[in-house]
């Protein structure tokens, strides 16, 4: 049985904070802020969110039509163990960027979100995952997605491979 490679299945910012962040193709990770054009980029510990698509897909089975941003979320991954991950773990998105771990979880705002009263629970208080940008760059949709440790050296793909990781 072959592992299935990690990737970034969806990059979703929006300008302001509150609102439902739209998906976009790609966007610049920038070290020690965040993704540029988005409201949660800052000099701070949550700069970029992350929820696994697998989990997306569960609560998309109480409410079809999902679709990302919904949880504020900033990346959507896929066939990445983001439950295995700690705080101080860290991130390797494509070629150069490097995210570290830095909260896991957070609590829903206003005694729960639009998703919590539709289906009586909220998957980002106890799955999403919260960092900061160690190493800036661009990231696409597609792009290879896999924990690095804490060594940033080993965010290193082979674009001959598809950007597989070696």
């Amino acid at each position: 049985m072959t592992a299935k490679n990690g990737f970034i299945e969806a990059i979703c910012i929006s300008a302001r904070k509150g609102v439902l962040k739209k998906a976009v193709e790609q966007a610049l990770f920038e070290k020690n802020w965040g993704i540029r054009q988005d409201a949660h980029a800052g000099v701070w510990h949550r700069q970029v969110s992350l929820l696994a698509g697998e989990s997306i897909d569960a609560v998309r089975k109480k409410i079809p039509g999902l679709r990302h941003g919904v949880f504020a979320e900033n990346l959507v991954t896929r066939n990445v163990e983001l439950a295995e991950l700690t705080i101080g773990d860290r991130l390797c998105l494509g070629r150069d960027v490097v995210l570290e771990v830095t909260q896991i979880g957070k609590k829903c705002h206003n005694d729960g979100c639009v998703i919590k009263k539709k289906t009586g629970d909220c998957i980002m208080p106890r799955e999403g995952l919260f960092c900061k940008v160690v190493k800036g760059g661009d990231v696409k949709v597609g792009n290879s997605c896999a924990p690095c440790g804490f060594n940033a050296e080993k965010c290193i793909t082979n674009p001959k491979k598809g950007g597989e990781w070696e």
